[in-house]
């Protein structure tokens, strides 16, 4: 299950909406006979990768895979694996986890019951870790969001007068463009897109795959020479504009000519474009896992809405003793009130710099 959990991993950046799942296939003497792996979306499936390899026979022999094999036949990319499984003479099925989404589970029953051995949740706990966010996806009907900054020891961005590059070392601004890789999409604020005109795309990935630019523009005060605009970048990612009701009509035009997909969301009491609202539309539209870089009014909206999933801070060994927080608005009033955060794991040094992991408290509570 370590095995199918490495080879899934392959997939990372490249498969989404679908989950990374991984496969092996063993012979009843425990020899490795083939492997596969989910490479892109629209393409086989693990199982079938691995099957292939053996002519899509394998009688007698077990096989390893870290997600349930799917057996809903509606509307889909690829045929389903729980029957070519079977039409392999698989005896053995050991799995993960099984399929979040209820629609595509069942092939573990249904393989049961033609009479293949069946065993699941081996490694359930790390298969789970490795889609996060295609579980997410599935069970709440929201992407998986991500906040993520570059901050220094005292919590900034940047300096006072807006001076931001570099905080971090190299090491960790490669290791911050693997994790824009791993995600489907990006999403800032306009006021990031208007103070430093980021590209949001990634650099230096072998083999990188752009993430769909998300900006939260409440009134289209995106600079018509932005590079996150389709006319304006190099990337060929798509650019959505999440805005109100109340943005001009004659913005959404001009925005919409250079490539931007204009979404008119519903708006909060303040006028900004509801998270959850958007979050929601989102998941309608396929997009499983989000990377949100702020800047700090960002970061506290997504907090004060409970879509904080993750928290990933690369911390440098600097003070700016002023400048701009990665979390911003009001704040709380009393320490009993402050959202309550588990670190997940170690920090990881990263050059000079910690790389931090943290999960709400309220998930860690669940996950354990």
């Amino acid at each position: 299950m370590a095995r199918c959990i490495e080879l899934a991993r392959r997939g990372t950046g490249r498969t989404a909406p679908n989950p990374l799942v991984g496969c092996a296939i063993v012979s009843p003497a425990g020899e490795l006979l083939a492997e596969g792996y989910h490479a892109r979306l629209g393409g086989p499936h693990a199982e079938a990768v691995a099957l292939r390899k053996l002519g899509g026979r394998a009688p007698g022999a077990t096989m390893y895979v870290n997600l349930e094999p799917c057996a809903h036949t509606g509307r889909r990319r690829t045929a389903p694996c729980a029957p070519l499984v079977l039409e392999a003479g698989i005896a053995r099925l050991v799995i993960g986890m099984l399929d979040p989404i209820r629609a595509h589970s069942g092939g573990a029953a249904w393989l049961r019951r033609k009479g293949v051995e069946v065993v699941t949740g081996v490694r359930r706990a790390e298969c789970a870790e490795l889609n996060a966010a295609f579980v997410t996806w599935a069970r709440e009907g929201r992407p998986r969001f991500t906040l993520k900054a570059a901050v220094t020891l005292d919590g900034r961005i940047a300096t006072r007068t807006g001076d931001s590059k570099w905080i971090t070392g190299e090491a960790a601004r490669r290791d911050a463009h693997r994790l824009r890789h791993a995600h489907q999409a990006i999403l800032v604020g306009v006021g990031t897109v208007r103070a430093d005109d980021p590209r949001l795309t990634v650099r230096g990935v072998r083999g990188g795959v752009d993430p769909i630019r998300i900006v939260l523009d409440s009134r289209l005060r995106t600079p018509p020479d932005s590079r996150v605009l389709p006319a304006n970048a190099e990337s060929t990612a798509r650019c959505i504009l999440a805005t109100t009701a109340a943005a001009p009509a004659a913005r959404e035009r001009r925005l919409a000519a250079l490539g931007a997909e204009v979404w008119r969301v519903r708006a909060t009491r303040q006028g900004r474009v509801d998270v959850r609202a958007l979050a929601r539309r989102l998941a309608a539209a396929e997009i499983v896992s989000v990377l949100v870089e702020g800047g700090g009014e960002v970061h506290a909206t997504m907090l004060a809405a409970g879509l904080a999933d993750e928290v990933r801070l690369y911390v440098a060994p600097r003070v700016f003793g002023a400048g701009p927080a990665w979390v911003e608005g009001r704040g709380v009033a009393r320490v009993a009130a402050a959202v309550g955060m588990r670190l997940a794991g170690e920090p990881e040094r990263l050059g000079e710099d910690l790389v931090v992991r943290a999960v709400p408290a309220r998930r860690a509570r669940r996950a354990g």
